[in-house]
This record gives structure tokens, sequence and C-alpha cells, in this order.
């Protein structure tokens, strides 16, 4: 998680200055300003970051909100595909591996709770 959000991070960083490496679409029906994408993944980024300090620490609430904003992380970087194809759909892969290893971890430890 941590890795994944510090990847959005430099997303971010890079669409608010402006970078040339994005592509300009005309008539996307998610049509934002170059620098307002870059502060949506920034901000996002962020706080999967922290979700990821926080999953470290063993909490269940940790891993539900952990699900949860790599949900969001992954549908804002789906909404991002027309700017830059190939490092969005690397994050969205990178955020469904997030929530299928949490998800898999909570069973996993269900399952070493009840033959305890």
């Amino acid at each position: 998680m941590i890795f994944g959000g510090a990847m959005a991070i430099f997303e971010g960083i890079a669409a608010i200055a402006k970078d040339d490496l994005f592509i300009a679409t005309r008539h996307y029906v998610f049509e934002f300003s170059l620098a307002g994408w870059g502060w949506v993944h920034l901000v996002l980024g962020i706080v999967i970051v922290v979700a990821g300090c926080a999953v470290l620490s063993g909490a269940l609430w940790a891993r539900f909100f952990g699900v949860f904003v790599a949900g969001l992380g992954a549908i804002a970087n789906f909404l991002w595909v027309p700017y830059y194809p190939l490092w969005s759909l690397t994050l969205v892969a990178v955020n469904i591996f997030i929530v299928w290893a949490l998800c898999t971890g909570m069973h996993r430890e269900a399952d070493a709770d009840q033959w305890a």
C-alpha cells in the first residue's frame, strides 16, 4: 500500500507541475484541469500511504480503511486513463492487488483464530 500510495503521490506532483508527459484529451466526460487531477492523486496518495502505515499496526479497522481507499485509488486511476494510460492502468492493477491482499489477509487471520 505504501508503494502504491507513493506512486500516486508522484503522479499527483507530476500533474500539478504540468509535466509534458500527459496527453491532452478533448471532450472527456470527467474533464478536470490537469492540476485538479494532480491534487486529487496527491491527496489520495497521501491517504493511501497513511492507510498502509495503519495496516502495518495490524488493526482490523485499518484493513477496512485500506480496502476503501485502495478502491478509491483504483477508481481515480481508471478515470485518469485518457491522460496517461500506461501509468494509470498500472496503478489500477496495484490498487486492485491491494484490495485482494487485504481481503485475503482477513480471511487467513479468521481461519487461524478458528484453529487456535
